[in-house]
C-alpha cells in the first residue's frame, strides 16, 4: 500500500505542476489580451487557447484533487452508519468511480485518436486538438488510478477490522 500511496503522490505532483504552469500561462494571456484590448488589438485565438488550456488545468488536477480529498462530498447520511457500513460503501464508491473513469479516460483516448487521424484542427488559430484531448485521457486515467488506490485502502481496512 506504502509503494502506491508514492507512486500516486508523484504522478499527482507532476500532473499538478504541469496543470499550474498551464493555469500561469492561462492567467498571463487573459491579461495580455486585457491589455490588448484596450489598444483595440486583441490577441487572435484566446478563447480557443483558454478552452483547451482550461480543459488541461481541470483533467490534471482531477487526481491531486481526490488524493488530498479536495472534492465536496455529500455525505449528511454517511455518518449515521457504522465505521464496516461506511467502509464497505466507501470502497463500493471508489470501485464505481474506478470503472467510470476508465471507461471514461479510454474513450476519450479512441476519440482523440480518430481527432489526430482526422487532422482536425482549431478554427482560429489552426492549432491540433488531439494533443489537448490526450491530456484529458491520461487526467481521467490518473483519476482512475487514484480511485483504485482508494478502492484498494478501503478493501484492506474492512480486511484489518475483520480481524
Amino acid at each position: 500500500m506504502e509503494f502506491l500511496d508514492r507512486v500516486t503522490k508523484c504522478i499527482n505532483r507532476v500532473m499538478v505542476l504541469i496543470a499550474g504552469i498551464v493555469l500561469v500561462g492561462m492567467i498571463l494571456l487573459t491579461c495580455a489580451n486585457i491589455v490588448m484590448r484596450i489598444v483595440h488589438v486583441p490577441i487572435r485565438g484566446t478563447f480557443e487557447l483558454m478552452g483547451m488550456f482550461g480543459a488541461i488545468v481541470t483533467a490534471f488536477s482531477l487526481g491531486y484533487t481526490l488524493h488530498k480529498k479536495g472534492h465536496i462530498s455529500v455525505d449528511i447520511l454517511f455518518h449515521f452508519f457504522p465505521a464496516p457500513v461506511r467502509a464497505v460503501l466507501g470502497a463500493f464508491n471508489d470501485l464505481v468511480c474506478l470503472v467510470f473513469f476508465s471507461i471514461a479516460s479510454r474513450q476519450i483516448w479512441k476519440w482523440a485518436t480518430t481527432l489526430r487521424d482526422a487532422g482536425e484542427l482549431t478554427e482560429t488559430l489552426q492549432i491540433i486538438y488531439y494533443p489537448f484531448t490526450y491530456g484529458v485521457a491520461i487526467g481521467c486515467g490518473v483519476l482512475a488510478f487514484v480511485c483504485l488506490t482508494d478502492c484498494i485502502r478501503s478493501v484492506a481496512s474492512l480486511k484489518r477490522g475483520a480481524r
